[in-house]
C-alpha cells in the first residue's frame, strides 16, 4: 500500500495540540483541529451568547489558534502566519465525521487513559478505512490505551510523542505496540524525517518512553545532590548548564519553563508505575517540590517557580529550606571557570568531573550515577545507546547524549572509579569491557559504530542518503584546504564546501580568503561543478567581526601621524572591500554557488547568503542585516542586493512607478533591523527569492543544496550578468530625510539614530543620481563602503560598537 498523509486530524486543542496541527501546517499539510463543545460562562450568558452557534461551539480550537499566532515568545508556532488557514477548527460534538477526509488521526487530550479510550473508541467510529492512528501520550502504556479496539485498529496505532515547542524541537519519539504494523513504523518515521523535519527516536512501550524516561531522572537526582550536600539552586544550575554541555537553562530554569505541575506529573508516573527501577526512590518528588505546587509556584506560567523576576529586585530565587524568595547570588567556583574557556566538550567535560572542587564532585556524583541509570535502560526502554543519545540530544538539547558523554570522560578510567566507590557497572558497560573496547562509539572504515549489546560488538549506525556529516569527511581526507577561520571540504560529485568555523562562524580575513580559494578551484578545473557555502555549527554565521573591526578603529584613535590614521582607515576599507569583491565573485561566477543558512544569519552573514546564486535554508532562519544596532549599515553589499531583490519585480520598461514604497521597505528591513522568525518570513520580507528553496529537516540540509549545485550545473548554468539599478536620487533623498526630520523633531528616533538613517536613505536612494541614469553594482558597493567608514569614525557608534562588545546587546544613543 503507497501511502500519502494529504490531511491529519489532531484530537485536542490544548498547546501541543495546536502546536502539531501548527507545524503540520508549517509543512504545507491541512489539518483539523478538535476540542470539547466549551460550557457556556456566566459572561457568555450576560453578552447573550448563542450557544449553538459554530462561533461558540468551535471556540476552544478557534482561541487556541488565535493565541499560537499572537504568542510569538519564545518562538513563534507558525513559520508564517498565513499558514494558520490550513487548520480548520471544530469540536468532537460536530465534526467527527471530518475525519473520514483524514489519513493520519493524533489524539492529544489528556493524559487519562480512560478518557483516550473513549476517543478512541469514538474515533473508530468516524475514521477513514485504513487511516494511521496516534497517540501524542508522554508515557501511557499502548495496551491500555486501545483496549476494546478492533484488530484493524490496532494494527494502525501507535504513539507518536512530539516534544514541545513543536516546530523547534527536533525530537519525534515513535513507540509501537504488539499489534503495530511495522510498515506502518517505517512510513511514519521516513514521513516524520523528510516532511516534518524531525529527528525519529525508536522507543519501546515502556514508562515515559526513552528522553523523558532519561532526562527526568537526571533533573531528579540532581535535586536529590543538592538536597543531600546542600547546594544553593543557582550553584546546581551554574554546575549542570553548559560546563556539562547541557542548554544554558540547565535543571531549575528548564523546570520553569516546562512547568513543575507537568515535570511532577511525569515523575509521579515514573515513581508510580516502575515498582522494579532500582533507582524509584529518585523519582519521589521532594517535599519542597510538593508545598510549591501547592502554592502553585509553577514557574514561567504563573510568573514564579525556581526563579522569579521582580521589578525592584531583579531576579529572584526560591531557597528550598526556607521555601522564601531571596536575591539569586553569583556563583563563583574554580572549576566552573576553567570550565567556561574551554571551548571543546569532551575536554572540558572531562576536566570538570575530575575538579576537585565543589562544583566538580557535585557533577561526579550526578553524572556517575545518570551514566549508569541510562545504561541500565539498554534494552529495556530501547534497543541500543543511539536511541538513547539522540533523544537526550533532540529532545532536552544537550550537545552529547549519556553514552558519549562517557566516551568523552573515558569508559575505562570512569568505570575503575564507579567500581572503587561501589557503584555496580551497568551490563552494557561490563560487556563493552569485556569486549575488550574502550569507547561506546569508534570509526571504521570512515563509518561511525555503536556497541551493541545484544551482540556484544560494534554496529553502523544507519545513514540518512541525504545527511553530510563535515567531520566525518574531514576525518576521511575530504578537506582540501583549510585555515583557521573555513575549509574547503568536497562533498562528491564535484561539489565543494566552503565551511566557516571561526567562533560563532563571524567573517574575517580567512573566511574571504577561502570563499575566494574556492572559487579558483571550481573555475579552474571542470572537475568542480560548484559550490556549497554552509557548515554545521551552532548558527550559520553571526556577520563580521566587530571585535576585529574596533581593534582597528581604536588602534586609529590612537595614532598621532595623520599618514598612520589614513592609512589605517584604508586598512579597514580594503577589508570591507574584500568581502564585497569576494560576493560579488560568488555572484557572478561562471559556477553556481549555492548558500545554505540556517539559524542566526545576521548582518554580514545575511550578506553571504544573498552574495550566491540560489539559497537552501533551513526552515528556523533568523536572518537580517542588524548593523544599526552597532551604529553602522550594512557594508558588504547588504543595501545594494535588498534594493536588487525589491527591485527587480518591477518591469524594465514601466514608466510612472514610483519606486519609494519599495525603497521604503529595504529602509524599513535595515533602519529598524528586522529579524525573521523564519525562512518562510525571511522569503514575505525578500532577504529570500521566491525561487530559494526552504528545508525542514536541518540534517538534510548540506545535501539538499548540493542537490540545487548539481541541479544547476545540469541544467546548463550560465554565467549571469552584471544588474543596473534605476534609483531616485537627490528627489528620493528628499522625501526620505523629511520624514526622517519629523521622526526626530516629535522624539520617535534620537539624534544619533537620526543621522544614522539620514546617511542610510543617501545609500538606497543612490547619491547624486536620478532615476534616467541607471547606477553600476560597484557605484552602489562604493557608496555603502563609504557610509560605513565614515559612521566608524564617528564617537557615538564606537560607543555602540563596545556597548554591544561588553553586553551583547545594542545601545540607543
Amino acid at each position: 500500500m503507497r501511502r500519502k498523509i494529504k490531511k491529519v486530524a489532531v484530537l485536542g486543542a490544548g498547546v501541543m495540540g495546536t502546536g502539531i496541527a501548527a507545524h503540520m501546517a508549517n509543512c504545507g499539510i491541512p489539518s483539523v483541529l478538535l476540542d470539547i463543545v466549551p460550557r457556556a460562562s456566566e459572561e457568555d450568558e450576560k453578552k447573550g451568547v448563542d450557544v449553538k452557534s459554530p462561533a461558540f461551539r468551535n471556540r476552544l480550537a478557534t482561541d487556541a489558534v488565535k493565541a499560537a499566532i499572537k504568542n510569538r515568545k519564545p518562538i513563534p508556532a507558525f513559520y508564517h502566519d498565513g499558514f494558520a488557514d490550513l487548520i480548520t477548527c471544530g469540536n468532537f460534538d460536530d465534526h467527527m465525521d471530518w475525519l473520514k477526509e483524514c489519513d493520519w488521526v493524533i489524539e492529544v487530550v489528556v493524559e487519562n487513559v480512560d478518557i483516550k479510550r473513549k476517543v478512541f473508541a469514538n474515533v473508530e467510529k468516524n475514521m477513514k478505512a485504513g487511516a494511521i492512528i496516534s497517540s501524542n501520550t508522554s508515557g501511557l502504556p499502548i495496551t491500555g490505551m486501545v483496549e476494546g479496539r478492533s484488530e484493524a485498529f490496532k494494527k494502525n496505532f501507535l504513539v507518536t510523542h512530539f516534544f514541545n515547542p513543536v516546530r523547534f524541537m527536533r525530537l519525534l519519539e515513535i513507540v509501537s505496540g504488539p499489534d503495530t504494523d511495522p510498515e506502518i513504523v517505517d512510513f511514519l518515521a521516513k514521513f516524520g524525517t523528510d516532511i516534518l523535519g524531525k529527528g525519529v527516536v525508536f522507543g519501546k512501550d515502556t514508562v515515559n518512553f526513552v528522553a523523558n524516561r532519561i532526562g527526568v531522572y537526571g533533573i531528579m537526582r540532581t535535586m536529590k545532590e543538592m538536597l543531600d550536600e546542600d547546594y544553593s539552586i543557582e550553584e546546581v544550575d551554574a554546575i549542570v548548564g553548559p560546563p556539562m554541555g547541557r542548554p544554558k537553562t540547565a535543571a531549575f530554569r528548564t523546570a520553569d519553563l516546562v512547568g513543575l505541575d507537568t515535570l511532577m506529573h511525569v515523575t509521579q508516573n515514573c515513581f508510580d508505575n516502575l515498582p522494579d527501577d532500582e533507582a524509584r526512590e529518585i523519582f519521589e518528588p521532594p517535599a519542597f517540590v510538593k508545598k510549591m505546587i501547592e502554592n502553585k509556584q509553577l514557574g514561567n506560567k504563573t510568573r514564579g517557580g525556581f526563579y522569579k523576576k521582580d521589578k525592584e529586585k531583579g531576579l529572584l530565587v526560591i531557597d528550598h529550606k526556607t521555601g522564601e524568595y531571596r536575591p539569586k547570588e553569583k556563583v563563583r567556583i574554580d572549576s566552573i571557570g576553567v570550565a567556561k574557556n574551554t571551548e571543546n566538550l569532551a575536554d572540558r567535560l572531562k576536566a570538570f568531573v575530575a575538579a576537585d572542587d565543589r562544583a566538580g564532585k557535585f557533577a561526579w556524583n550526578v553524572s556517575s550515577d545518570s551514566l549508569i541509570y541510562a545504561g541500565m535502560r539498554i534494552p529495556e526502554i530501547a534497543d541500543d545507546i543511539v536511541q538513547v543519545d539522540n533523544g537526550m540530544k533532540w529532545g532536552f538539547n544537550w550537545e552529547m547524549g549519556p553514552f558519549e558523554a562517557w566516551d568523552a570522560i573515558g569508559v575505562t578510567e570512569s568505570c575503575e572509579r564507579m567500581k572503587k566507590e561501589g557503584k555496580s557497572l551497568p551490563p552494557i558497560a561490563e560487556a563493552l569491557l569485556a569486549s575488550g573496547g574502550k569507547s561506546f562509539y569508534k570509526e571504521e572504515d570512515g563509518k561511525k559504530m555503536y556497541f551493541d549489546l545484544a551482540s556484544k560488538g560494534y554496529k553502523p549506525i544507519p545513514v540518512d542518503p541525504m545527511e553530510i556529516d563535515l567531520g566525518a569527511l574531514k576525518k576521511t581526507g575530504r578537506e582540501i584546504e583549510g585555515n583557521s577561520g573555513a575549509s574547503l571540504i568536497d562533498l562528491g560529485d564535484g561539489v565543494l564546501c566552503c565551511e566557516f568555523h571561526s567562533k560563532m562562524n563571524s567573517i574575517d580575513g580567512d573566511t574571504i580568503a577561502m570563499i575566494n580559494r574556492g572559487l579558483d578551484l571550481c573555475e579552474e578545473s571542470d572537475d568542480w561543478k560548484g559550490m556549497v557555502i554552509g557548515n554545521q555549527g551552532e548558527n550559520f554565521c553571526v556577520g563580521a567581526n566587530l571585535m576585529l573591526i574596533f581593534m582597528s578603529i581604536q588602534q586609529a584613535k590612537g595614532m598621532e601621524d595623520p599618514k598612520e590614521v589614513a592609512a589605517m582607515w584604508d586598512t579597514l576599507d580594503e577589508t570591507i572591500k574584500a568581502l564585497q569583491d569576494a560576493l560579488q565573485r560568488c555572484t557572478y561566477s561562471p559556477k553556481p554557488v549555492v548558500a545554505a543558512p540556517f539559524g542566526m544569519t545576521l548582518g554580514g552573514g545575511m550578506e553571504i547568503s544573498m552574495g550566491a546564486d540560489a539559497m537552501c535554508a533551513h526552515a528556523d532562519l533568523f536572518m537580517g542585516q542588524v548593523e544599526l544596532g552597532v551604529g553602522v549599515i550594512p557594508g558588504g553589499g547588504g543595501n545594494k542586493e535588498l534594493l536588487i531583490r525589491h527591485l527587480e519585480g518591477i518591469p524594465e520598461k514601466a514608466q510612472n512607478v514610483s519606486l519609494i514604497p519599495y525603497l521604503q521597505l529595504v529602509f524599513e528591513a535595515i533602519g529598524m533591523a528586522k529579524v525573521s522568525m523564519s525562512a518562510h518570513e525571511a522569503q514575505a520580507l525578500n532577504f529570500l527569492r521566491p525561487t530559494d528553496k526552504i528545508v525542514t529537516n536541518k540534517a538534510h540540509l548540506l545535501g539538499a543544496a548540493k542537490n540545487m549545485v548539481l541541479g544547476m550545473a545540469l541544467a546548463g548554468y550560465t554565467q549571469p550578468m552584471e544588474r543596473k539599478l534605476s534609483l531616485p536620487g537627490e528627489m528620493g533623498f528628499g522625501t526620505f530625510k523629511m520624514v526622517i526630520d519629523s521622526m526626530a523633531k516629535q522624539h520617535q528616533i534620537t539624534e544619533y539614530e537620526q543621522e544614522m538613517a539620514t546617511k542610510l536613505s543617501r545609500v538606497l536612494t543612490g547619491g547624486k543620481t536620478s532615476p534616467t541614469v541607471p547606477v553600476s553594482e560597484q557605484y552602489l558597493l562604493d557608496l555603502e563602503r563609504e557610509v560605513f567608514i565614515d559612521l566608524c569614525k564617528q564617537e557615538k557608534t564606537q560607543e555602540r560598537m563596545q556597548f554591544f562588545l561588553m553586553n551583547n546587546k545594542p545601545l540607543r544613543n
